[in-house]
């Protein structure tokens, strides 16, 4: 199987670079034209229209895994236009090369696109209402896939973290070291869900069952706050000696932790859907993060 993996650099594009590679030949590619590491690998620009389609005209790949985003939140409300290109309108177009091509694709998506007010599990076919740019975009790239009408995985999930990348773990094991009280927002709920773990489940899930087609939750069991997850990284990271300190916690309500996006209040997914059609699940939260904390001792 030939697979052209997008975003290779990204924590989710590095851990499905070593999911995938027992499954068939790779093609990475990167905004720099670099793989973490150093070593080269083919250059992508997602702002730049018609570079998607020559690619997957050119290499014909089998499977295309979409790990590109603009997935920062914050930084979306001042950057429509460049969160709208990267997140649906490059989308459209690579769904359609992938139509034209009978690509199979994989793309991930988000819990922003829902409001977040329903304070149960949500399901897939719950209604989508995002409530900032980052979510309206995500969502616009779904709609642009099924409306492309090629065979497609889309995998909504939440609260990726990583021991490498950009994420709440690593910022809060870097803000340990720096302050001695951090003050975290006790309100928002979801699963934390690592990297890792969804990069497995992809490759199973399309070893499985590669004609299937269709929007899927997967994200790791359980639930917490950001105060509760930072609590609990700070006492495993103690545990597993990568702290040798931690801050003291002050759980706040969203309210005195203004941002420029809105989150969702409540962000659990229910993944039901995806161990009835895959057979597997995401174990507890809990063991992600020991795992992952693991790689970082």
């Amino acid at each position: 199987m030939k697979i052209l993996l997008l975003g290779a650099d990204g924590q989710v594009g590095f851990e499905l670079h070593r999911a995938f590679a027992p499954l068939g030949e790779i093609i990475a590619c990167t905004y720099s034209g670099l793989l973490p590491g150093g070593n080269a690998c083919t250059k992508i620009d997602f702002e730049k229209p018609g570079d998607l389609e020559r690619l997957v005209q050119h290499e014909k790949p089998d499977l295309v895994l979409n790990a590109v985003a603009h997935t920062q939140v914050d930084r979306a409300e001042d950057e429509p236009a460049l969160s709208q290109r990267v997140n649906a309108d490059a989308v459209a177009e690579l769904a359609l090369a992938c139509k034209a091509n009978k690509s199979k694709l994989v793309h991930y998506s988000t819990d922003y696109v829902f409001s977040g007010t329903l304070l149960r599990p949500i399901r897939e076919d719950d209604p989508t209402a995002p409530v900032s740019v980052y979510g309206k975009t995500k969502l616009a790239g779904e709609l642009a896939i099924r409306e492309a009408d090629c065979s497609h995985f889309i995998f909504r999930t939440a609260w990726l973290y990583a021991a490498r990348g950009q994420n709440f773990l690593r910022t809060a094991l870097k803000l340990a070291k720096e302050r001695d009280e951090l003050r975290i927002v006790n309100d928002q709920i979801g699963s934390p869900t690592p990297a890792r773990w969804l990069a497995a489940a992809t490759a199973l899930a399309v070893s499985k069952n590669f004609d299937a087609s269709g929007t899927w939750h997967v994200a790791a069991e359980g639930e917490c706050s950001w105060h509760q997850f930072a609590q609990t990284i700070y006492q495993e990271a103690l545990s597993a000696g990568v702290l040798d300190k931690a801050p003291r916690l002050v759980g706040i309500p969203s309210n005195e932790y203004p941002t420029k996006a809105r989150r969702p209040m409540y962000s659990r997914l229910d993944c039901s859907r995806f161990e009835t059609d895959f057979g597997m699940r995401l174990p507890n939260w809990r063991l992600g993060l020991n795992q992952v904390l693991a790689e970082m001792v």
